[in-house]
Parts: C-alpha cells; sequence; structure tokens
C-alpha cells in the first residue's frame, strides 16, 4: 500500500475531518443519511462524502488509530488502545466503495514456550467492498456482505477479522528458544546446555530397575 501515493492521489485530504471534509462535496441525491453515531470505534470510521460516488475516484489515507478490545486471547492480544497505523486506499466502484489496505499494530502476551513476557507486531493486508444498497429483497443485516452507514464506512469490523486470523497461535519470544526443563521448570535457555538431573530413573519403571538382570541362579 505505501507504494500507491503518487502524482495521481489528488483525492488524498487528511481523512474525513478538517479542511478536506468542510470543501467535499454535498451528499447525492436520494443517498441515506449520515448516521452521527455509527457502529464501532470513531478511529476506524470513515466519512465518503470527500470521495464522491463518480466510478473510478479513489482517496488515499494514512492514519493513527487506538486498538478496540477484544484482539486476541490467552497467549497474544493487541493491547486495548495502542496506536495502529493504518494505511488505506477508498475507490468508487459502480456497486459501492472498495477499500484495500494495511494496519501495523503491537503485539503483548508470553512465550508459548517459556512464558516469558514478550512484544512484537503484526502487519495484516485487507480488501472489502462495502456496498451501498441491499439487493431488493435482501436483508442488511442478515448479509454477509458489508454496507455503508449512510455516508460513513465502518472499518473495525475488517481490521478485527483480519488481526484475529494472522495472530500467531503458539507465540515465541525467538524462533530456537528451547523452552523450560520437564523436571524443575527451570528455564533452559538460561541454565545452559548442561543442566540436568542425573540418571533418575522414572518411578513407572522402579520396579524393572530392582530387577537384578545378572543373576543366574536357577
Amino acid at each position: 500500500m505505501r507504494g500507491v501515493h503518487g502524482e495521481h492521489s489528488a483525492h488524498s485530504q487528511h481523512g474525513a475531518h478538517g479542511e478536506g471534509a468542510s470543501q467535499a462535496g454535498q451528499v447525492s441525491k436520494g443517498s441515506k443519511p449520515v448516521n452521527p453515531h455509527p457502529r464501532g470505534s470513531g478511529d476506524f470510521v470513515f466519512d465518503m462524502r470527500v470521495l464522491g460516488r463518480g466510478a473510478g475516484q479513489y482517496r488515499d489515507e494514512q492514519r493513527t488509530a487506538a486498538a478496540p478490545d477484544g484482539l486476541g486471547s490467552g497467549l497474544v492480544l493487541v493491547p486495548v488502545g495502542a496506536d495502529v497505523a493504518l494505511d488505506l486506499r477508498f475507490e468508487a466502484v459502480t456497486e459501492g466503495v472498495l477499500v484495500t489496505g494495511s494496519a501495523v499494530a503491537p503485539l503483548g502476551g508470553e512465550c508459548s514456550r517459556c512464558l516469558d513476557p514478550l512484544t512484537s507486531s503484526i502487519e495484516v493486508g485487507f480488501q472489502e467492498l462495502y456496498r451501498y444498497l441491499p439487493d431488493p429483497g435482501e436483508d442488511e443485516n442478515d448479509s454477509e456482505e458489508r454496507f455503508l452507514d449512510g455516508e460513513l464506512i465502518d472499518l473495525e469490523p475488517a481490521f478485527r477479522d483480519a488481526v484475529v486470523l494472522a495472530l500467531p497461535l503458539s507465540p515465541l519470544c525467538r524462533d530456537d528458544c528451547p523452552g523450560l526443563c520437564a523436571e524443575c521448570g527451570a528455564k533452559l535457555a538460561d541454565v545452559g546446555p548442561d543442566h540436568g538431573h542425573g540418571d533418575k530413573v522414572d518411578p513407572r519403571w522402579g520396579l524393572l530397575a530392582k530387577l537384578n538382570l545378572n543373576d543366574t541362579t536357577e
């Protein structure tokens, strides 16, 4: 996405706020009224009035958003309120607005092998078509497709889906993390390769260990 910001970005503005929004054209006749309280986090809501509805028009935008709650669980997650770098292109098409974007977000959690705290980041890409209106007889709420809310697009669900699918199932502090000792729980990266517990016999084989295999007495 970072390579698409060239001289053709004539429609690029600093988001839907500020001068860019105030100079935008009027809402097209017959469009649904803008909902002043759209669903989702405000940082992920974008106003499409600055784009217009002429097929082929596009606008590039970069924004830093605050991460919503519930992105991950267990060993790794995106911290709530963390900075998420969004790099987006909005393109008007016949059916609605095609959004192509990428997002970079920090990760926090613990290593699945040694349980040490870890910090990392994740980059995801997504592309979604937001339709203007459902087809005749189609229930927007029951459809798996996404729709504009008036002239607004809420990217939080698309961002959330992309991040949840990309989260590692077994996060590691490093690729070659040796984990913990199965006997004492010591961190193997700290105790070194000579760490051991002698020739201790598994208690399940204790009775066999007492047998004298050299006894030849009949």
